[in-house]
């Protein structure tokens, strides 16, 4: 079955190469980096993966550090690899959302074609996603460009992991509270948050959201994709392997298992995502 695939981090060759040195005033990317599952990934490496699992378009982004230079190098590299593979690549572009200059550096990467910010780690770039004040400035230029923000979060139970975080579903409900303008994608399955779209305060509120299902496999059984879809809110989730993290073949094996329907399998792997480029304007 065709896919979208949502949530695919690449790294420039600088950055790979300079790991070890950027991880010293990096503490994020320290961790990430230094832990058992931890994989690096270049575009030669995305591509072959891509025709091998039939994923027609990939969405691709950096390492969302806290120092904009680095964010800046990332984002060059992602517009090189979008320019190259227009028909197969679409953009996500990485900032601090706090840092000087952060909206300058959404704009020109928005005029190159990139369709969106993220992922966006809030513990690791120091951002408090509840918070207005914090986050006022970046939802307007999302706004004000019509891209989607990808934002990443985590369930607030359960065993912990390198970069799970401190922002769950509370926070990331704040952040659609504050700003309903934002189209706004929320990894991770949100950390839980799509459960509380059956209150029909939080479905109002949470009308602009979605959900990626990165990391899934290593999550939740699944039979959680039999609840999305009895609770009614498979319309809003994409595909995302959190590649080179995961491969395809875990995400195939968990839809087969899942009990889901067929049509419900092939919103989730591709059409959910296909609409969503629609919203944003984006031909693919």
């Amino acid at each position: 079955m065709k896919s979208i695939d949502f949530h695919i981090h690449l790294y420039p060759p600088e950055v790979i190469r300079g790991a070890e040195k950027i991880a010293e005033n990096e503490p994020y990317f320290n961790a990430l980096i230094h832990n058992k599952v931890h994989k690096w990934a270049t575009l030669e490496d995305l591509l072959p993966r891509m025709e091998r699992d039939d994923v027609e378009r990939a969405v691709i982004g950096g390492f969302a550090f806290r120092d904009l230079g680095l964010c800046r190098l990332c984002n060059d590299y992602i517009i090189e690899c979008v320019g190259k593979h227009p028909d197969k690549l679409s953009g996500l572009c990485l900032v601090p959302p706090l840092a000087r200059g952060f909206d300058k550096e959404v704009l020109r990467c928005a005029e190159a074609g990139l369709i969106g910010v993220g992922e966006l780690f809030p513990e690791g770039q120091g951002i408090d996603l509840s918070d207005i004040s914090q986050t006022w400035r970046l939802a307007g230029v999302v706004h004000e460009a019509r891209l989607c923000v990808l934002w990443h979060t985590a369930e607030p139970v359960g065993h912990d992991y390198a970069g799970k975080g401190n922002v769950g579903p509370k926070e990331a409900a704040l952040f659609c509270v504050h700003h309903p303008e934002v189209r706004v994608i929320f990894a991770h399955l949100g950390g839980g948050l799509w459960l509380y779209e059956q209150m029909p305060e939080m479905k109002l509120c949470l009308s602009n959201a979605m959900y990626d299902l990165a990391a899934l496999p290593w999550l939740y059984e699944p039979g959680i994709l039999k609840a999305i879809e009895a609770a009614g809110v498979a319309g809003k989730f994409l595909m995302g392997t959190d590649f080179p993290l995961l491969d395809s073949s875990r995400y195939a094996k968990a839809l087969s298992l899942s009990g889901i329907g067929e049509d419900t399998a092939e919103r989730i792997n591709r059409g959910n995502a296909a609409s969503f480029f629609r919203e944003l304007k984006v031909i693919i």
